[in-house]
């Protein structure tokens, strides 16, 4: 429904659902003329399809798989816009005492099918020994010259856990910059708002219920910030009668277990999308306790048995 405002005219959501970077992005942008917003919607896109062509592994082309070619061998020069990038990744990995890593790339994916056939975890010497070559501590940066160095044969880093948060909060502040004064970048359910809806409410998100994922497990009002979810909804495996997420433990190389759904809320879609799994892998009350000793950051967490949990500062509506 069009909300007309004081002077006639109708803003309405102007909204486009496209495929970039391997997920489902959906850009709206709140306007009263169709043909505006469009235009705003392509720049958006743009600058989306810009990052991923920096940060795919897709495309040997790209700095990332430059750099990965390049490990155990020589430094490789990147955009600074790669290598601040890869240098806050490095301090999230600090402050997470690695349980978010962009080595995650290194992992050897033949022990992992997460789907019905797989019926037993994988020894656990040979699982830690997958994970060997997972180690930001052996990502060399060198400010002066901006380069990137791995210094393992065979590590390779990759931006899953942190490019889709980057690339909406670019998108964000692109609009932003070019007159766009409310909207949301929703990058594969990590998304970021800014603004108001049409009538001048907040944007409400709604955290699903990891069992039925059409149906909310709670509210929050998210104006002008950025929430993420990580969960064992999408790809997980039944062993034993426990269900195990497809996020794997980068210490262990074992999957997680526990809990259905992480969701954190804050200013940053980047620094959304980089703690959400790892709160997962920590666990309940370390992953609650790191949350609660960080400033503008929220935490909703869904036990296996759907109990919900939440940071000190969290408004959840039931």
């Amino acid at each position: 429904m069009p909300y007309t405002d004081r002077i006639g005219l109708s803003k309405t959501i102007q909204k486009r659902i496209l495929k970039l970077m391997g997920n489902r992005f959906e850009i709206s942008v709140v306007s009263d003329d169709r043909e505006w917003a469009n235009h705003h919607i392509d720049l958006a896109v743009a600058e989306i399809s810009r990052i991923e062509k920096l940060l795919t592994t897709f495309n040997d082309e790209s700095q990332t798989n430059q750099i990965n070619a390049a490990a155990g061998i020589n430094p490789t020069k990147v955009d600074e816009e790669v290598y601040r990038l890869i240098e806050r990744s490095l301090k999230i990995s600090e402050l997470t005492q690695g349980a978010f890593d962009i080595t995650y790339g290194s992992i050897d994916k033949s022990l992992w099918n997460f789907d019905v056939n797989m019926k037993k975890l994988p020894d656990a010497v040979i699982a830690r020994k997958s994970v060997g070559l997972i180690n930001y501590r052996n990502v060399i940066l060198n400010e002066q010259n901006t380069t990137v160095f791995l210094k393992e044969k065979g590590m390779r880093i990759g931006f899953g856990g942190i490019g889709k948060g980057y690339a909406a909060d670019r998108a964000k502040i692109l609009l932003q910059q070019n007159g766009v004064s409310s909207g949301i970048v929703n990058a594969g359910g990590d998304l970021i708002t800014w603004g108001t809806q049409p009538d001048d409410s907040p944007w409400t998100i709604g955290i699903a219920d990891p069992d039925k994922q059409m149906t909310p497990f709670s509210t929050v009002d998210i104006s002008n910030m950025a929430i993420a979810t990580s969960g064992n909804y999408e790809k997980y495996a039944i062993i034993g009668g426990k269900k195990y997420s497809h996020t794997i433990d980068p210490k262990t190389g074992l999957p997680v277990s526990g809990i259905k759904s992480v969701s954190i809320i804050c200013p940053s879609a980047e620094f959304a999308d980089a703690m959400a799994t790892p709160v997962m892998v920590m666990g309940i009350p370390v992953g609650l306790d790191l949350v609660n000793q960080l400033p503008n950051l929220a935490c909703v967490i869904i036990d296996d048995d759907g109990r919900l949990y939440t940071s000190k500062n969290v408004n959840v509506k039931n």
